[in-house]
């Protein structure tokens, strides 16, 4: 795999994700509420479920969602369901943001975080048929697949985590200057932004095989 590839690959995938998706509207809420450090659980939460949605396609599984109707529903309706549950909790937030430099994280644990953004991906059918589709144009097949796979895999978890840094910076920063009213407000729209993206995700169809 050359040089150019793996570029090309990494300018691609940061296009992807630097459009709002759950993961980065997460970083942005986690950097808000519990400030840079402990937002940091969700980010490694995020970067693991790509290496798992990276295996998992390397494997077959994409192209079991992709054939698979029963499979592909249960999966979508299990994103689909904890996006919303997602979405419904910060509308009903009543501004719990890190103003003025004060952590909200008594009653959350860095587990928790974690395993929110891990939850969030995994249980995701686009992003089986996205890197069944989107990584297959970036290997070799003349070339052993497996550490075409784990290079493209440490590529794009690095962007992502990159991208999802800069998201918790922005919304660690962003909240020191919000007063209660607006940080109210700001968990609303991330709420209402993940609500639409489960919305998004219970209409979403397979593509007729």
């Amino acid at each position: 795999m050359s040089e150019i590839t793996i570029l090309a690959f990494a300018f691609v995938a940061f296009i992807g994700i630097v459009t709002p998706g759950p993961t980065v509207l997460l970083a942005l809420t986690n950097g808000s509420r519990y400030g840079i450090k402990r937002a940091l659980a969700g980010m490694v939460g995020a970067v693991l479920s790509d290496f798992v949605l990276i295996g998992a396609v390397a494997l077959g599984l994409g192209a079991l969602l992709a054939a698979s109707e029963f499979w592909f529903t249960v999966v979508k309706w299990l994103g689909a369901g904890y996006l919303a549950f997602l979405g419904v909790m910060l509308l009903r937030s009543k501004g719990t943001l890190n103003i003025a430099g004060k952590h909200d994280s008594a009653d959350v644990t860095t587990t928790a975080i974690f395993l929110k953004s891990f939850l969030v991906a995994v249980t995701n059918p686009k992003g089986y048929l996205f890197f069944s589709a989107f990584l297959p144009q970036f290997i070799d097949l003349g070339l052993p697949q497996a550490p075409q796979y784990a290079a493209l895999a440490v590529v794009f978890a690095a962007v992502d985590f990159a991208v999802m840094l800069g998201y918790a910076m922005l919304g660690s920063q962003a909240a020191r200057f919000l007063k209660h009213a607006g940080a109210v407000w700001l968990e609303r729209i991330c709420g209402g932004a993940l609500l639409a993206l489960a919305g998004s995700l219970a209409v979403y169809r397979r593509a007729a095989n």
